[in-house]
């Protein structure tokens, strides 16, 4: 027996096409002396029927402990000082460490940062910001949630912009939760006209 586990609207992650999509019609196939559907398959409009394995839920996820990003700076083993004057910070290269034993994080291989060391240290200054610049989005949306009526339409447009980039850091794909022992129990179900 199967059981449908997306609903008709819901947005979806289809694996094997690499895109979102929303779930247009829940396609049961029944049996003749079933009670319930043997199989159950979705239309998310991009021409043929996909299974629930093939299919995932976005979902949010846990938010790290971003406190204490920070920005080091490590020696260039393989170029001095002196080969290096037109880089920032000669003979050395940023690091971003995302942990309390300044290890882990981001850091670029030499022959990139050699080749725009500009726009690499700019990726770095970013990229330690970007916990900073997260709690100030949420801020903003929080601000504007509490009062949706009295905020102005330019700050509610920026917290609506601010929410959905939060959400496209935040979630991630999931396969739907499995039916629990109960509520997968044979009973009388209504059948779906297609």
């Amino acid at each position: 027996m199967a059981r449908a586990q997306f609903q008709k609207g819901q947005k979806v992650w289809v694996e094997c096409v690499g895109a979102w999509a929303h779930v247009e019609k829940v396609q049961p196939v029944w049996a003749k002396g079933f009670d319930e559907p043997v199989r159950v398959t979705y239309d998310v409009g991009l021409g043929r029927e996909f299974q629930a394995s093939e299919l995932l839920l976005p979902s949010e996820d846990e938010t790290p402990d971003m406190a204490g990003w920070r920005l080091l700076r490590a020696r260039n083993k393989w170029q001095s000082a002196e080969d290096t004057p037109h880089h920032p910070y000669p003979g050395t290269y940023p690091v971003v460490v995302t942990d309390a034993a300044d290890w882990g994080g981001w850091r670029v291989p030499g022959a990139e940062y050699d080749r725009d060391p500009n726009r690499i240290e700019f990726q770095a200054r970013l990229i330690t910001a970007a916990p900073r610049l997260m709690a100030l989005a949420q801020r903003l949306v929080d601000a504007v949630a509490e009062n949706p009526d009295d905020a102005p339409p330019e700050s509610l447009a920026l917290a609506r912009e601010a929410r959905d980039i939060l959400k496209s850091v935040t979630q991630v794909m999931a396969p739907p939760a499995e039916m629990p022992a109960a509520s997968a129990a044979p009973g009388p179900v209504a059948r779906v006209a297609a």
